[in-house]
């Protein structure tokens, strides 16, 4: 039942993104917001499918934890629906990924288009001082920028080595910086075909006041993100235990 269910998703997921990115290549000739006004009715529409196909829904708490204006968004990731969910609840976020995204065919255009932040990983101090550059731009719209501090998606359970992009920019900006968990590797994972049914939460944590140095800030915020996603992770198999089952490493 779950690979059929599976399937199915999945050629909803590739058959409504075709038919949109085909659909609304006029809107990268119109200004930036009417683009990510577009990304962001495909994100519900994909988010929409999943709860009936799957049975998959999502909750999101803390919101009252993002300051207004300009901030910086620190992020657990662990799965796609991650950067669904980002323009739905955030209404116009910048979000930090790698140059080569930009290079997929449809997604990278809305992406660019839509005021995305690129990093080339391999750039070195070259490649930071361009991301900070060009999220200090952002930032003097107002609009909050999400980062993953370790830079790539991760399994559930796992932890990797927070990049130094996120303490640049926290410096460099003197935002607030909100740090965010995730429990999405549990339902979606990374590459993995089967989805599982259940509901996935993202909570958004108080944030750290600008000030902080580079040790101090990155040592809280990696404390507090893997804190909270241990804790939603525990909470969610504990919920959901024949659904995850297996899917990830309980942290203690």
């Amino acid at each position: 039942m779950n690979w059929s269910r599976a399937l199915l998703f999945n050629a909803v997921f590739f058959g409504l993104t075709a038919v949109m990115g085909v659909a609304g290549l006029p809107f990268l000739l119109t200004p930036r917001r009417w683009t990510m006004a577009f990304g962001r009715l495909w994100a519900r529409c994909v988010l929409a499918a999943l709860k009936p196909i799957i049975g998959l829904a999502g909750d999101v708490h803390g919101l009252e934890n993002i300051p207004p204006g300009g901030c910086l968004i620190a992020m657990k990731h662990q799965s796609a629906w991650d950067t669904l969910i980002l323009p739905v609840v955030l209404g116009d976020p910048a979000v930090v990924l790698k140059r080569e995204l930009l290079l997929v065919p449809f997604y990278g255009w809305y992406a660019k288009r839509a005021g995305s932040i690129a990093i080339d990983r391999k750039g070195g101090a070259g490649a930071l001082r361009r991301m900070v550059a060009d999220a200090r731009a952002v930032a003097d719209q107002g609009r909050p920028i999400v980062i993953f501090p370790e830079g790539t998606r991760t399994a559930p359970g796992q932890k990797l080595t927070y990049q130094p992009g996120v303490a640049a920019l926290y410096q460099a900006l003197r935002l607030p910086l909100v740090p965010a968990a995730v429990n999405s590797g549990l339902f979606w994972g990374r590459r993995a075909f089967v989805k599982r049914p259940g509901r996935i939460t993202l909570e958004f944590l108080p944030a750290i006041p600008p000030g902080l140095g580079r040790r101090e800030v990155m040592a809280e915020l990696e404390q507090r993100i893997e804190a909270a996603t241990g804790a939603l992770e525990r909470e969610a198999m504990a919920t959901y235990p024949a659904t995850v089952s297996g899917s990830a490493a309980i942290r203690v």
